[in-house]
């Protein structure tokens, strides 16, 4: 982290395994799709509280990983949530979810991280492959990640946020506004708004 932060022209590194990765020039085909993943996730954090999504933050999860995920969604720890913030503003532990674009990433986002958040206990992982045309959602249980299926509907949900539903099709075709009305509609449920209440009762304790 000092030989990072000695140098301010470096945008993005990463420390996987003890091995530094250092960001690639991001092309359409990461930032498209990383606006969209931003967008999604943006809005389910505004409207439920105790949550909070974070695009590429810093993440220390132990002395060989550091990674810098291009998003992730964290439950605050007065709501039981397991990251921590630093005397420096970084975050310490394991996010509830990260998300990762792999463009040119593939290799890693799909090996590395995925063993390196897996030990760690990131308890969703979601992984956009646009190359492939592809999009893996892991979700761990009993310390294995298993692929999540999309529902009759073609929809994906998350095992830990009530109302985070993602619109499958949608995503993958670019179209924001089927993935938002998707989102809203599942947030309208009362899954989510017992979720919120529950949240809420917590922020306030």
């Amino acid at each position: 982290m000092r030989r990072y932060e000695a140098m301010p022209d470096v945008k993005k590194a990463e420390l996987i395994d003890g091995i530094v990765y250092m960001g690639s020039p991001v092309s359409l085909l990461h930032a498209k799709p990383d606006g969209l993943i931003q967008l999604w996730l943006g809005n389910y954090s505004i409207s439920t509280p105790g949550t909070q999504s974070l695009p590429n933050a810093t993440v220390r999860l132990d002395a060989d990983n550091v990674p810098q995920p291009d998003s992730l969604l964290r439950l605050l720890p007065e709501c039981g949530g397991k990251t921590q913030v630093d005397a420096k503003n970084y975050l310490i532990g394991p996010p509830e979810l990260i998300v990762e674009i792999a463009a040119s990433s593939t290799s890693i986002d799909m090996h590395r991280k995925l063993r390196t958040y897996k030990r760690a206990g990131v308890q969703e992982y979601l992984v956009w492959r646009t190359l492939d045309q592809e999009f893996d959602w892991f979700v761990l249980q009993e310390d294995e990640y298993r692929a999540l299926e999309p529902d009759g509907e073609g929809n994906l949900q998350s095992a830990h946020f009530p109302g985070l539903v993602l619109n499958l099709n949608a995503l993958l075709a670019m179209n924001g506004v089927a993935v938002l009305e998707t989102l809203q509609a599942a947030m309208k449920k009362p899954v989510h708004l017992e979720f919120v209440s529950k949240l809420a009762a917590s922020l306030k304790s």
